[in-house]
């Protein structure tokens, strides 16, 4: 269950290292700017990784052609044309002046490392349209770019020793675009918080669902970090990629193309729709259903509302408030679930408690209709984009399907507030034990007595101060309230080994050493204020 240290995003290996000195060639970049630049060439860099191991392969076999784009793509790798391969780049990183056939005009062009980059780019999308189609950065050739930097970062990329690390320069290359995801969204602050969720967060609602068979969904899926997670999900636990689907929305064009590349260096084939209207005003798959949905919306976003969204059959438990999105996200995305569906959504703390604009109607029907599965209190300071406290909501169509224990009537409280470590001054993650921790714990709530033996988990039990399995007699109690700390109450103090009658005892002669005290104090005021008097 637990998520390997290696790749829960705490490490400073390989990834690190190459970001550092990615890092200091960056010069007066901006973050937000040089992201682009460093991600694309990583992208290139892997693209081309794949091409020349399949082509070596076909080299060696007796009637196959290396040269044939059908070979490649036979293989799922991309077909990289001759002018666009990265030993092309590599030899040319460090020259002023360049002439290469434009694949535009297919007429022979001079400039310099920039327009050769945005060449290969253009190059690659040509040869792979129906997946590639104006996803990559064509941004190589524009004047403030400094061309030095340019060559310095394709040397960086082209000198990485792959072989000799552990896992295949795919992989590597992978895990590389990922930190660097990770690292240009903590640069940004807020607005990398846009395309990228914590890894750890991730982790929590992946090791949570277990999604292994079936359709995966996120409808605002910034970067891609969900579908990421998902298939490693699998490889760790010895499944199959082809199980499953992956399906995704994203409205921020910029950030979809960075989520189309992400997948695209971890092998991943997935439907992922962009447009500028977001899954609310122009669903990009208003009739699939969905097994598992995995979401980190924006946060009481405001300016959500259109009049045709008035009866929309996605508002099954209300009609969500103008000005808040909170509850348009639960309900689009159990619309959206199979009827054994499962999801796990990121929201802000107050979708728990609020009774604003008749959300905690639209609460009180989603727990009475018996949908929410578990809610998990986040930590502060988890995210990069704000400090409002967050939470986790986790969904299901039919709590008592699917060979687990039957959980109808029952929703499982985490306190999970106390968890995770600071990993700099302004942000805390969670460990790999304190995702087993939580998903360990559902996982013991959820399954039957024998599931858990055959997984070796012990039964589940109330643990106070961290989880409490609430019945819906105890919700209504608290007015529909998710709040977990309502329900967990505090956690047992360690027994020191003190008996009562001792501790008592102790107290009182305490507090009567406390009274002496203040009598004292008592008449030396008065006495004090008897001289004034006089």
């Amino acid at each position: 269950m637990a998520v390997e240290r290696s790749k829960s995003g705490n490490d400073l290996g390989f990834e690190g290292e190459l970001f550092k000195a990615a890092d200091k060639l960056r010069g007066n970049l901006e973050p937000s700017e040089y992201k682009h630049v460093a991600l694309g060439l990583i992208f290139l860099k892997y693209i081309s990784q794949a091409f020349e191991t399949q082509y070596e392969k076909l080299h060696g076999e007796a009637y196959a052609d290396p040269e044939d784009p059908e070979e490649y793509l036979a293989a799922n790798v991309f077909w990289v044309p001759p002018e666009a391969r990265w030993a092309n780049l590599q030899a040319n990183a460090k020259r002023p002046e360049i002439t290469f056939t434009d694949v535009t005009t297919g007429r022979e062009k001079k400039g310099d490392i920039g327009g050769l980059i945005d060449n290969a780019m253009e190059a690659i999308e040509k040869a792979n349209i129906k997946v590639l189609k104006d996803v990559l950065p064509k941004i190589y050739s524009r004047p403030q770019l400094d061309k030095t930097m340019l060559g310095e970062l394709v040397d960086l990329f082209s000198n990485v020793d792959m072989k000799a690390r552990k896992g295949d320069a795919q992989d590597l290359l992978g895990r590389a675009y990922e930190y660097f995801i990770s690292q240009f969204a903590g640069a940004e602050g807020k607005r990398g918080g846009e395309f990228f969720t914590p890894r750890s967060v991730v982790n929590t609602i992946v090791e949570v669902l277990e999604p292994t068979k079936g359709r995966v969904y996120d409808p605002a899926c910034g970067s891609g970090g969900m579908f990421v997670q998902s298939e490693r999900f699998i490889e760790d636990h010895q499944g199959r990629r082809s199980d499953i689907a992956v399906y995704g929305q994203e409205r921020n064009h910029t950030t979809w193309r960075l989520c189309k590349m992400n997948l695209a260096v971890r092998g991943i084939d997935a439907d992922i729709a962009w447009n500028n209207e977001g899954s609310f005003i122009r669903d990009a798959f208003p009739q699939l259903k969905f097994d598992y949905a995995m979401a980190n919306p924006p946060f009481n976003i405001s300016d959500w509302w259109q009049p045709n969204l008035e009866g929309d059959a996605r508002w099954a438990f209300g009609t969500p408030p103008q000005g808040n999105a909170n509850f348009a996200w639960l309900q689009h995305i159990l619309h959206h679930l199979a009827p054994r569906g499962t999801a796990g959504v990121v929201l802000a703390n107050g979708s728990m408690s609020s009774q604003q604009s008749g959300e905690g109607e639209i609460r009180k029907t989603m727990i009475e209709r018996d949908v929410v599965d578990c809610m998990v209190a986040l930590p502060g300071q988890l995210f990069y984009s704000t400090q409002i406290p967050a939470c986790l909501w986790f969904l299901a169509r039919d709590k008592g399907a699917n060979g687990h224990r039957d959980r109808r009537g029952e929703i499982l409280f985490i306190d999970a507030r106390k968890l995770g470590h600071m990993v700099d001054r302004t942000r805390r993650e969670f460990s790999p034990e304190d995702v087993a921790k939580i998903a360990e714990t559902y996982h013991r709530w959820r399954n039957r007595p024998e599931t858990n033996a055959a997984q070796e988990l012990e039964p589940y039990a109330d643990e106070p101060g961290f989880c409490k399995a609430a019945s819906l007699a105890d919700v209504r109690g608290h007015g529909h309230v998710l709040t977990p700390g309502r329900y967990v109450g505090a956690a047992d103090e360690e027994d020191d080994g003190i008996g009562f009658a001792e501790r008592f005892g102790g107290l009182r002669a305490k507090l009567e050493e406390q009274f002496a005290v203040s009598q004292r104090l008592e008449g030396q005021i008065r006495a004090a204020l008897q001289g004034c008097s006089a």
